[in-house]
């Protein structure tokens, strides 16, 4: 009567999700601040004066029917125009109009591309920890999902787990960098040897293998590093980006697609990305959105709260006997749980109120995932209880 997957899909929330909607109730309970959620990787961080500016200003002085009508699929082009301009001041990159495809989000940016890409038995790979829902997005496109194992000493990529469920299948390696959960950057060494890994095994299979470059925490990083452009070091990168951490837009659905010209039989890539969006009945990018981003470009909101978030939580949660890296950028700390299921730490941790992801989900067990893209407040607030939770683990072990 209906289709079995989507059934599933619909009726099982993400874990995310379902911890998420637990803390709302949880707060009717006993006051939203006695309740310390960090489940959920929603922006604390106000959208930008000169974004609520140029909205108001194009809604109140620019012709109604640009502001709200339809545009071509891809989308505008003044607006395309302005996005490659700024990305080739800011990363060195070469791309015009005709290399960007307007979307609603990364999330539409990921599972349109991975719709284009993918052929009957093909696989999508990608390097734990990860995001959860590529799963999601790499099955309903028809693909299959596999995951390289984690390196955790620093969360860089692990090359022998990587190169192990490589196959002649593999279409694309999935590659997010700042990383949701464990807020590394892959670093320029990293990537180049990513990049040789995958040339090695596009020769030896006879075909192209894509990375696939979730990219919507670009900006958010700390002491100093920057991002490397993974289109500079691998030709056949199709990048995904969002304005929903760079603009703490996440309920306006407005990001891209970029194609270079570098990637491999451009055209027809292009043109599978168009026909992937139709098919998914994405009509335009929002209309609004378009043209706020393009007046936008090059900006960022005040991100800095996030650095001085992740200094507190880390050193907060390391004082208290966790054992964890230091984030690089995104707003996740991904620590290492107080025993081996990550799901019985997860719901002791809610027995203090504190709402916590459990690492499997993410494809790395042992961990548990803390958003820290909240008030500053509530994370000085959460540390006592972070702390009462560990000794009651080393009370389990005298």
């Amino acid at each position: 009567m209906v289709s079995e997957q989507m059934y599933k899909l619909g009726t099982k929330k993400s874990t995310i999700r379902t911890i998420f909607e637990y803390g709302q109730k949880r707060a009717a309970e006993v006051g939203a601040e006695n309740v310390f959620d960090f489940s959920l990787g929603n922006p604390n961080v106000p959208a930008p004066d000169f974004i609520q500016a140029a909205a108001v200003d194009i809604l109140l002085h620019s012709d109604p029917t640009e502001v709200h009508g339809y545009t071509i699929a891809p989308g505008k082009p003044q607006v395309r125009s302005a996005l490659a301009a700024d990305l080739n001041r800011r990363f060195g990159m070469n791309i015009t109009e005709k290399n960007l495809f307007l979307t609603a989000g990364a999330a539409a940016s990921v599972t349109i591309t991975m719709k284009a890409l993918a052929e009957e038995g093909d696989e999508f790979a990608a390097i734990a920890p990860f995001f959860p829902e590529y799963r999601v997005f790499a099955e309903a496109c028809g693909g299959k999902f596999v995951a390289a194992a984690a390196k955790t000493d620093d969360f860089q990529i692990d090359f022998a787990a990587l190169a192990a469920v490589i196959t002649s299948r593999t279409k694309a390696v999935i590659v997010n960098s700042p990383n949701n959960p464990s807020g590394a950057v892959y670093s320029e060494e990293t990537l180049r040897h990513l990049a040789g890994l995958l040339r090695a095994k596009a020769e030896e299979f006879g075909h192209p293998i894509f990375i696939i470059a979730d990219e919507p925490y670009r900006e958010i990083v700390y002491d100093g590093l920057t991002v490397p452009c993974i289109p500079l070091f691998y030709e056949n990168t199709i990048v995904c980006y969002s304005y929903s951490k760079s603009f703490s837009l996440p309920g306006e659905r407005i990001g891209y697609i970029i194609v270079p010209d570098s990637v491999a039989d451009f055209s027809r890539v292009y043109g599978a990305i168009a026909g992937a969006a139709r098919v998914l009945t994405h009509v335009n990018a929002p209309s609004l959105w378009q043209l706020v981003i393009a007046r936008c470009a090059g900006q960022t909101a005040d991100l800095g709260i996030y650095a001085r978030n992740a200094a507190l939580l880390y050193e907060g949660l390391t004082a208290a006997g966790f054992d964890c890296i230091r984030p690089q950028g995104a707003f996740y700390l991904f620590p290492k749980a107080l025993e081996a299921d990550d799901y019985a730490f997860c719901a002791r941790a809610r027995e203090h109120d504190l709402l916590l992801v459990p690492g499997a989900d993410f494809g790395c067990p042992g961990y548990f995932r803390a958003a820290y893209c909240v008030c500053t407040e509530m994370i000085e607030r959460a540390l006592p209880r972070f702390q009462k939770l560990a000794e009651t683990y080393h009370e389990i072990h005298e």
